[in-house]
């Protein structure tokens, strides 16, 4: 604690309540002001109870967030539409199909990726949710195939009604009709879509079976990771996954660090990134804006594991990233939305998210 408070051995903080023995505690002030407060503490049973229903209340906002096994981990519910579908006789046609997306959306964010690395602008149209907080629902800023909400789309489609409509999405521009929702999969997908010559593959057969490891890898212990430190329930929940997720990313770290040793850029490639880099990227890249101030996600700085470092200055540089990054739009959906982690609803200020990613790490002494 600070200099400036003081803690009740019991552990009630302090109150400041009108009492006539102010001035003994403040003699140098005006008697008028200090003869009506002084600090007295709650009594210690009426604190206890007021943490008991918070820690009550929080529990069942946190269940609102998401679900959360008997131990206290937090478990990513089911979603629709997961099914890897098969490429389309009529992807090639301009703008038949849409990607929809949310800026804030980490999951979507990575199909963004790939639609903006591959250049697939030509054949994909990229369409924009916004979060509806007040709703709990991903919005469109204007009427998509008469549409106001996903939720709509999802019932326009015939989707489950009791299934959470959620980002990225695949869907049939004229028809409606979603084509895939499961961020593994509309990334598959779209690395499969037709595209132009020098379009990249991000899951080359030579390091097929070392992508797909990464992938499986970052997808429960970084990339749900994250979110399992954030939204646990209990210490040894978070204790768990806290350890989980900074094993992962010293191991990416020790990769990477041999692949610089051998003169390649990427987790299993040489020159162009494959899908493994594509999956970690959007966690990393969010680190310092969100995910160590609001998750927890706080045992080691990201700068102190210095090949992630140079990894993420790497893979923000390639051509049209940096545009698929809204930092602000981060720390204004994830700050002022998730109430049960940040009551206030206040949004912190961060560092320029392009000056942070470029600059170099501190040097350890």
């Amino acid at each position: 604690m600070g200099a400036g408070h003081h803690q009740h051995p019991a552990g009630a903080p302090l109150v400041l309540l009108p009492h006539r023995r102010a001035s003994l505690l403040w003699p140098s002030l005006p008697q008028s002001w200090s003869s009506r407060c002084a600090w007295m503490t709650p009594p210690p049973a009426l604190v206890r109870s007021v943490r008991a229903f918070w820690h009550w209340q929080w529990l069942q906002l946190m269940g609102g967030l998401g679900p959360a096994d008997a131990r206290g981990h937090y478990r990513r519910p089911e979603g629709a539409y997961t099914s890897l579908p098969p490429l389309p006789s009529d992807a090639a046609h301009a703008q038949s199909y849409g990607l929809i997306v949310g800026r804030s959306c980490p999951w979507a964010h990575r199909a963004w990726l790939v639609w903006t690395l591959r250049g697939l602008e030509p054949t994909v149209r990229l369409l924009m949710v916004e979060p509806d907080p007040a709703a709990g629902r991903w919005r469109f800023p204007e009427p998509f195939l008469g549409c106001t909400s996903l939720a709509d789309l999802y019932r326009r489609s015939g989707g489950n009604r009791q299934a959470r409509a959620t980002v990225p999405l695949l869907v049939h521009l004229t028809t409606g009709q979603i084509l895939v929702n499961e961020s593994a999969r509309v990334i598959e997908l779209l690395n499969g879509w037709p595209a132009a010559a020098t379009a990249p593959d991000l899951e080359p057969a030579g390091a097929r079976e070392a992508i797909t490891a990464w992938r499986e890898r970052f997808q429960g212990a970084v990339n749900d990771g994250v979110y399992r430190c954030g939204f646990a329930r209990s210490q040894q929940a978070y204790d768990d996954d806290q350890a989980a997720l900074f094993a992962a990313l010293e191991e990416a770290d020790q990769a990477l660090h041999l692949q610089e040793q051998a003169g390649q850029r990427w987790l299993c490639t040489a020159e162009l990134p494959s899908l493994a880099d594509v999956v970690l990227f959007p966690t990393l890249i969010r680190w310092e804006m969100v995910y160590a101030p609001l998750f927890g996600c706080s045992q080691r700085p990201l700068w102190q594991m210095g090949a992630l470092w140079r990894w993420r200055s790497r893979f923000f540089a390639l051509a049209g990233v940096a545009a698929t990054c809204a930092a602000a739009q981060w720390r204004q959906d994830y700050f002022g939305a998730l109430f049960p982690l940040h009551p206030s609803g206040l949004i912190p200020a961060g560092p320029d998210l392009a000056t942070l990613v470029n600059s170099a790490p501190p040097t350890l002494p």
